[in-house]
């Protein structure tokens, strides 16, 4: 059991990014939705109002790649920890644009005002959860300098 938890969280991690690239890559209305809505609420910021546009137009490619490239480090022993801070970090940012912006924890995922009922809330906290204890269980590999 000891060496099949981490690959399970690997593997979620891994399940819940993948999973997404396609609406992401493919422009769907429901990753629309997602970053008009956030680049509308950056335009409203002063200081980030320059930021709402390319977000809008390029935000979903650009956390696609990042989740992409996180889930191949995380497959990868030797750079996991790696993998696992960067999937933290790009997952804490979609938490936080849930709870702090109007995207909220139930969105809509279409024009008719459907929402999602907040599971990608909940997935985006499983995989928060689940990279905090890998980079936990590879913290060794920080320490003797071996990535």
């Amino acid at each position: 059991m000891k060496k099949a938890i981490p690959w399970i969280l690997v593997i979620y991690i891994a399940f819940v990014f993948i999973q997404s690239l396609f609406f992401k890559f493919a422009g769907s209305q429901e990753t629309v939705i997602i970053f008009d809505t956030i680049g509308d609420w950056m335009t409203g910021i002063g200081f980030l109002a320059w930021l709402g546009e390319p977000f809008k137009n390029y935000g979903g490619v650009v956390v696609g790649v990042a989740e992409l490239i996180a889930t191949v480090l995380l497959f990868i022993p030797k750079t996991r920890i790696w993998g696992a801070i960067m999937a933290l970090a790009t997952i804490s940012g979609a938490i936080f644009f849930h709870l702090f912006t109007p995207l909220g924890v139930v969105r809509a995922i279409d024009d008719m005002g459907n929402t999602d009922g907040g599971v990608l809330f909940i997935m985006a906290c499983g995989v928060w959860i689940a990279s905090a204890i890998t980079i936990y269980l590879n913290k060794n590999q920080l320490n003797r300098g071996s990535v």
